[in-house]
């Protein structure tokens, strides 16, 4: 079973995601900020990180940064659920080592295909 980190200051959408994750069997983790997510990420090696952009002290793109050049975090796949929805923000992310982007709000569905693809 497939253990998520999710990185995300907002309660609402924590509830989301784990109500989505707790359904189709995946194990969680969550973080409430970039900086406890990359230190989440370290101790815990989760298969997959669902990373928000905004948020506070660390945001996700420097989050994403740090986890893909971090040797210990560098193969976890990080998907970026976010808000930001322009091609700047898709491609700064990709650059930042996010394997995928989502806009939020994320339907089930589209979510669990995303999230298939990297494990």
């Amino acid at each position: 079973m497939a253990t998520i980190l999710i990185v995300d200051d907002s309660p609402s959408q924590v509830a989301h995601f784990t109500k989505i994750l707790e359904k189709n069997g995946f194990d969680y983790l969550v973080a409430e900020d970039g900086a406890s997510g990359v230190a989440l990420a370290k101790s815990a090696k989760p298969d997959l990180v669902l990373m928000d952009v905004v948020m506070p002290e660390l945001n996700g793109f420097q989050a994403t940064r740090k986890l893909s050049q971090d040797p210990e975090t560098k193969n976890i796949p990080v998907i970026m659920v976010t808000t930001k929805d322009q091609e700047t923000d898709r491609v700064w992310g990709q650059r930042q080592g996010a394997r995928g982007f989502m806009v939020k709000p994320v339907d089930e569905e589209d979510l669990l295909i995303e999230i298939q693809k990297f494990l």
